[in-house]
């Protein structure tokens, strides 16, 4: 639907994203209008494709898909749009003597003969150069979004192309649309293949190539957490992606040309040629040369801790494992050391005789998770202050030119020690960042489970670490902590070690509901979180967790949250609510953080103080507090931090009363419920089901037929994940090793 007007008022408008509420003026009848707009002026002349709906709240409004805007036509309008404020150096009083001199001319003296400006009375030559300026900055704005919006590019991402270029987006874009693949985050090949094409670009450009290219590595490492990918993978998948002849010397010509200008980096890796994004390789290069440093440092302890350590058994009234005793000791000697083992081998107790011992040493000692629920969780276990490793470093901003964190290479984290947890969690990305900020002198422990799934972001780090077996490791592999009437724990081993868990319903803590087809399953899960859990275990029932293997289908995450949405939060004209086509967000609605955005601020109070800061991470949970009229979402996170995100911003939250197994790493709840369907052998797998398990503190649900129980504890299918981490580890070791000869 197309309708146009001019802007009679703004009332709202973010200026970060262009989110704003508008008036306008159809001939006298003012329509409110909501969406992304460019630079807009009251007294402005548009023409805005879109939707009418009815808000429940604001009744018939007109939701803006695109905006083409012309000058205004009339007197009134003219002064309306110079005097708005968006023009530096034009008030009201300026505006109208502007137009009294230049009457229905004024638009076209300012931008062609803005000398004469200095006709005006209080209107300098210099002032009025400045007022041209302005001007032009909003026309050429104005010209690059309308641009854009004719290759079906929406107004927000036509905002944030032209906040990249400026004056020089149509140049660009008309010369290389591929282009924005790799600067706009956001811009995917098919939106890029789909302005190429309307532009006459031919298929077998080599700015084609190269983006698609690029596009399968980038792809492979947010899908599948590769940080490269064997040369014939490469080739076959972007042979099949582009579609054209002769792709054979094309290919190798673009490759060529990406390794020339620095874009990715030719190597061996088991004397296979592989092709990684640059990005990446310096990513696991910094690794493997900052593990290497702190391997040869200077701050193991050789002391006799014996004695100590009969003091903490004493006191805690525990006896260690021989293992155990291996891993505490490791820990305390070496530079750098890890401990791996799976639920109830005791890494947790270990972890707390460790900070008893080095707590004698120093008070500098840093205790760190990759989530804001595990750190909490580590906290409260150890009885020390514990923080995620984007807290601990501090996001500083994001820029080009500066460190994404305050800590970083130059300002090292005031730590002799770092003890991090849930280590299989953390991706190249993070743990480089978390390396760079070490001091050589910096003892560093990393504890974690080697049989969960890997991080979510790219790399594969702890299994890399391992596989190197240049740092002293200790595996776990003794059960302590186990409850006679307890099966969490043995069912969790016996899964992991490819054996059918117990499913007799004989346990106080793990229970099996047979349900055969999907819509059974879905019911009862629904039954078990909405009512029956809540009321055994005296919970509200908003803690009590769906893990399901799948985002689609009939028990997928995306239609489970839609039907436990319905009953655990219904809709309300007391809740004010965004209905989208895949997620309605309530007032009241459990929700979870699913990108990282290191710019958003947050407050959180603590007394009468208030803290602040910035950043807020893949996986994080919070309630939906409040959602303002412009359609701003207020969220408070498990850890008391409290966001605002702009509308525009919205598809970085989920609804989560379900969430994936893949999203809970480094999370525990109370309980958990785990839908088993039928599925594809790559999802349902092993290590996907243990790791569910493993989620819980007090009560695991399985829900489905044995059978498919029996086909995921059977099914030891491990998605190969390619990376060089191990590869350069070993590399920088020759290395460092030669220099401190």
């Amino acid at each position: 639907m197309k309708i146009e007007g001019s802007i009679e008022e703004v009332v709202f408008r973010n200026p970060d994203n262009g989110y704003s509420v508008i008036v306008l003026d159809r001939s006298g009848v003012p329509l409110t209008c909501v969406g992304i707009f460019g630079n807009i002026i009251e007294g402005e002349y548009v023409e805005l494709i879109g939707d009418m709906v009815n808000n429940e709240k604001y009744g018939r409004q007109f939701a803006v898909k695109s905006v083409k805007s012309s000058r205004p036509n009339t007197l009134e309008g003219i002064e309306r749009y110079l005097s708005s404020g968006l023009i530096r150096g034009i008030g009201p009083v300026t505006a109208h003597l502007i137009v009294e001199k230049f009457k229905l001319d004024t638009l076209d003296i300012i931008e062609f003969a803005p000398e004469r400006l200095a006709e005006v009375k209080g209107v300098s030559t210099t002032k009025a150069q400045a007022i041209s300026e302005a001007f032009n900055e909003i026309k050429n704005m104005q010209k690059a979004v309308m641009f854009l919006q004719e290759y079906d590019i929406s107004t927000h991402m036509a905002v944030k192309i032209f906040n990249t270029y400026q004056d020089r987006t149509i140049d660009i874009v008309s010369f290389n649309p591929y282009k924005l693949i790799e600067d706009i985050d956001g811009v995917g090949f098919l939106t890029a293949d789909k302005i190429a094409k309307s532009m006459g670009i031919a298929s077998n450009s080599e700015f084609r190539i190269r983006a698609g290219i690029l596009h399968i590595l980038k792809d492979s490492s947010e899908k599948s957490g590769n940080t490269c990918l064997p040369i014939t993978r490469l080739k076959e998948e972007s042979k099949k992606l582009l579609n054209i002849e002769d792709y054979e010397m094309l290919y190798k010509s673009a490759i060529d040309s990406l390794i020339i200008d620095g874009s990715v980096k030719a190597l061996q890796k088991n004397k296979i040629a592989v092709i990684m994004l640059s990005k990446f390789y310096y990513l696991e290069q910094s690794i493997a040369k900052n593990i290497n440093l702190l391997l040869i440092g200077d701050n193991g302890i050789d002391n006799d801790i014996d004695e100590e350590i009969n003091t903490f058994q004493q006191l805690n009234k525990i006896t260690f494992h021989e293992d155990q005793l291996k891993a505490i000791k490791t820990a305390i000697k070496e530079n750098v050391s890890i401990i791996t083992g799976g639920p109830g081998t005791g890494k947790t107790t270990i972890v707390k005789c460790i900070l008893y011992l080095l707590k004698r040493y120093t008070s500098k000692i840093c205790l760190l998770a990759p989530t804001g629920r595990a750190a909490k969780r580590l906290s409260e276990s150890c009885n020390w202050e514990a923080s995620t490793i984007h807290r601990a470093l501090e996001v500083n901003f994001k820029d080009e030119k500066n460190s994404l964190f305050f800590y970083n290479e130059k300002n090292k984290l005031p730590a002799k020690v770092v003890i991090l947890d849930e280590v299989s969690m953390v991706d190249v990305q993070l743990m480089s960042s978390l390396l760079k900020a070490l001091s050589k002198d910096c003892k560093l422990i990393l504890v974690g489970d080697k049989d969960q799934l890997p991080s979510v972001g790219a790399g594969n780090v702890l299994h890399d670490l391992l596989k190197s077996e240049i740092i002293k490791s200790v595996c776990l592999t003794q059960i302590y902590r186990q409850d006679e009437k307890s099966l969490i724990v043995k069912n969790a081993h016996a899964i992991n070690n490819g054996e059918m868990p117990d499913l007799s319903n004989k346990s106080n803590d793990f229970f099996f509901e047979n349900q055969k087809d999907s819509d059974s399953v879905l019911q009862t899960v629904v039954e078990l979180v909405t009512n029956r859990l809540p009321n055994y275990l005296n919970v509200d029932p908003t803690s009590i967790q769906v893990l399901a293997p799948m985002k689609t289908g009939v028990c997928g995450v995306n239609n489970l949250n839609r039907k436990l949405q319905e009953l655990l939060n219904p809709q309300s004209f007391a809740k004010r609510e965004i209905n989208l086509e895949i997620n309605c967000y309530r007032e009241g609605d459990k929700v979870m953080q699913i990108v990282n955005n290191y710019d958003i601020e947050w407050q959180r109070k603590n007394g009468m103080l208030v803290e602040k800061g910035k950043g807020v991470f893949n996986g994080d949970v919070g309630y939906i507090e409040e959602i303002s009229q412009a359609g701003e979402i207020k969220v408070k996170f498990d850890d008391d931090r409290v966001c605002v995100y702009p509308r525009s911003d919205i598809f970085e939250l989920t609804v989560a009363y379900a969430t994936t197994i893949h999203k809970s790493q480094g999370s525990e709840f109370d309980a958990v419920v785990i839908p088993l369907v039928a599925g594809s052998p790559q999802i349902l797998t092993r290590n996907l089901l243990y790791t569910a398990v493993t989620r819980a503190k007090k009560m695991v649900v399985l829900v489905g037929t044995k059978y498919n129980v029996l086909r995921m504890v059977n099914n030891n299918y491990t998605a190969m994940r390619y990376s060089m981490l191990t590869e350069l580890i070993m590399e920088q070791k020759k290395n460092t090793e030669f220099l401190f000869k």
